[in-house]
């Protein structure tokens, strides 16, 4: 498309059509550090299993699977009863936890909406199923606690980064409805998340665009191509698959951005609400672009569709 140097454009992708246009105002917007006064309790750390995880290789902190629990306080707890749970990037190598989670958190706070940073368990020392395991285990705990910490239990989205994006997606493709007959409360709860939102994600395990080191990581050196089509999270969006927020820069140059469209066109092929933003310029892993003017609205996107869904608002589930 022929627009000129330095000018940014938004590809609004709805599921009515295809619209270009600039932000609404109005999204409050975190610091550098990202948390506003008074809008976050402290924090907890919590294990998603209570006797150690299933699988785990050993005994030091990369071994134990949790989530950092980030409640809002003050005037932004105010019922809105929404929980995003938050999986960070890094290549199923490394948490990019700082900038793809606390950041992140602390701006959902001061929305009103509950927040859940997830340590998952990575490769190469850990292979599927185990970062999906960890990433379900996290929604049935939400879920199974959502009275507890004020959360309607069909209100819990799943949001992810890079890799992270990716663990995000199969989530929203690969879910059950928990067993009833679970000794373990936690597993009687569905892992099915109610929303998902992805920045620039890795969608495909396919060797034509995926991210070679998060497949590598998270699959092996030489995986089975019915395992390779499984985690190709494309493949497998149904009617049942969640609404979804997709954001990723046209020219990201370590995750090819036909993997947001890929996920995108299945999305509306299986006509599952979706919303996509594709920013001309800007690198990989931005997280919140707190210090890109070009970049940075794309929150301001999110906030206007989390409230057109109506998740900014009071949920009548919860006091």
């Amino acid at each position: 498309m022929g627009f000129s140097s330095g000018f940014r454009f938004v590809l609004l992708f709805a599921l009515a059509g295809v619209t270009f246009g600039q932000p609404s105002p109005a999204a409050p917007q975190a610091g550098r550090g990202g948390r506003g006064p008074a809008a976050s309790a402290e924090p907890q750390v919590i294990p998603l299993w209570d006797q150690g995880a299933p699988g785990a290789l050993g005994n030091a902190p990369s071994d134990k699977p949790t989530i950092t629990v980030y409640r809002p306080s003050g005037p932004a707890a105010r019922g809105v009863a929404t929980a995003v749970i938050i999986a960070p990037g890094g290549g199923y190598q490394s948490l990019a936890t700082a900038y793809e989670g606390t950041q992140e958190a602390y701006w959902f706070n001061a929305l009103g909406v509950a927040a859940f940073v997830l340590q998952y368990r990575l490769g190469p020392r850990y292979h599927h199923p185990i970062e999906l395991g960890d990433a379900q285990r996290a929604i049935r705990l939400v879920r199974s606690r959502a009275q507890e910490w004020n959360v309607a239990p069909d209100r819990i989205g799943m949001m992810g980064f890079s890799a992270g994006g990716h663990l995000a997606a199969t989530t929203g493709t690969h879910y059950d409805s928990g067993n009833p007959a679970a000794p373990d409360a936690v597993d009687r709860a569905g892992s099915r998340p109610d929303f998902l939102i992805l920045a620039y994600p890795v969608i495909t395990m396919q060797q034509s665009f995926t991210h070679a080191g998060s497949r590598r990581n998270l699959l092996g050196d030489n995986p089975d191509p019915k395992l390779v089509d499984d985690l190709s999270n494309e493949l497998h969006v149904t009617a049942q698959t969640p609404p979804a927020f997709i954001f990723q820069t046209t020219n990201d140059n370590v995750v090819p951005v036909e993997n947001s469209v890929a996920f995108y066109l299945a999305l509306t092929k299986a006509k599952v609400p979706a919303e996509m933003h594709l920013f001309q310029s800007g690198p990989h892993g931005v997280g919140m672009a707190l210090t890109d003017p070009a970049l940075s609205p794309w929150t301001t996107l999110l906030a206007n569709w989390m409230r057109a869904r109506g998740l900014l608002t009071a949920s009548p589930a919860v006091r």
